[in-house]
């Protein structure tokens, strides 16, 4: 699995990888290396995105700094997997907020979670909605209200439908603080799914105060055939030993890096069958077919709520691979033990996870009870 660091030079980034002394802030220096910029001020990515201006920190931490070299990018990559660069944050999501992935969630709650059904239902709404495009409707608005009344009278309403079309976005909490992985590690699924995907994202690096302050890539790994025999198991479909992956680093937004980018990025997927049927996906998708807006995300998140560490948002995929593989004639796609799963964009990277079982995954034990005492032993609180 190779790890890929954005190469655009003016990029400001932030990551955390696992030192001799334990969890560090890295950023990547101008000559590709990484420099711990790790402080007693600044101790976690979570304190340095709560600062005032986080660009002008990290630039004057890589100059103070110069000394913690800790070495050359890839040589490291080669070598070792990077730790997610989120870490007292809370984990949220956002869900159903592409039409194309929104019919996909539809199709999951008919069939109830039975791969075996996909197609055929798949077809049948397809034709129910004719000339009607999803993507074209602006969540709770008239037009949005039409086309309710419409699948209603069509027995075909759905509560992803309440959430992909209403004023209501959908938003969960994808995992605990300090759960999620980095890129080059092993992504899990629970074992007691046949039906899953994976789930390509850009994750918004938000502050105290509801700022996007940064971005970067996920993996909301999902468990299709669980969600779908009910919404109320979105706990176990979404949050398992593993199953959220976000990195490789965080980009930090400033005059060259800014929201615009954000919603005219383009992300792309690849999925390798490398240990099993030499499966190949290639697909890519842009932010500019999301059917909100990524601040009225935040805002919805943030709506009667506080996060006071900051929170990490996965804003939602326009993927829902329904590619056969050898096995699954007909029934489209799920993983095999063994995928190679790339998520790219070239002004952030490429985070790379190999998929197994959750049950088989390193276990979580390194959690913010651990990290307070790595940084207390460190000096660094």
């Amino acid at each position: 699995m190779t790890t890929i660091i954005t190469k655009a030079s003016n990029a400001i980034l932030v990551g955390r990888i696992l030192t001799n002394q334990g969890p560090s802030i890295v950023t990547k220096t101008l000559d590709n290396n990484f420099i711990d910029i790790t402080t007693a001020h600044f101790p976690t990515v979570s304190q340095l995105l709560n600062a005032k201006d986080p660009v002008s920190i990290v630039k004057e931490l890589t100059h103070s700094n110069k000394s913690n070299i800790i070495g050359n990018v890839d040589d490291i990559l080669s070598k070792q997997s990077l730790l997610s660069p989120a870490d007292l944050h809370a984990i949220k999501a956002c869900g159903v907020t592409f039409a194309k992935s929104m019919l996909e969630r539809v199709i999951e709650e008919h069939t109830g979670g039975d791969r075996t059904k996909a197609e055929f239902f798949r077809q049948q709404l397809t034709e129910t909605l004719g000339d009607i495009d999803l993507s074209t409707i602006q969540p709770g608005s008239i037009e949005s209200d039409e086309v309710r009344v419409f699948l209603k009278q069509k027995k075909l309403w759905s509560q992803y439908l309440e959430v992909g079309l209403g004023p209501d976005a959908e938003v969960f909490t994808k995992c605990q603080p300090l759960a999620s992985i980095g890129s080059g590690n092993n992504v899990g699924i629970h074992s007691c799914s046949n039906w899953n995907n994976p789930e390509p994202e850009l994750v918004l690096a938000v502050n105290n105060k509801g700022t996007i302050v940064g971005a970067t890539l996920g993996n909301d790994v999902n468990l299709r055939d669980v969600e779908g025999r009910s919404a109320l198991l979105l706990g176990k479909a979404k949050d398992n030993n593993a199953s959220c992956s976000i990195g490789p680093m965080v980009r930090l937004l400033d005059d060259d890096f800014g929201m615009n980018d954000l919603k005219a990025m383009k992300i792309s997927l690849t999925v390798e069958g490398k240990e099993t049927d030499d499966f190949l996906l290639n697909d890519s998708s842009s932010m500019s077919l999301i059917s909100r807006d990524l601040k009225d995300l935040v805002d919805q998140t943030m709506d009667e709520h506080q996060y006071p560490d900051g929170f990490f948002l996965f804003t939602g995929t326009a993927f829902s691979p329904t590619q056969d593989r050898g096995d699954t004639k007909g029934i489209g796609f799920t993983h095999h033990v063994g995928d190679i799963v790339s998520i790219g964009n070239p002004d952030i990277g490429v985070l790379v996870n190999r998929v197994i079982k959750s049950k088989d995954c390193e276990p979580w034990e390194q959690g913010i009870g651990e990290l307070m005492r790595n940084l207390s032993k460190r000096k660094l609180l």
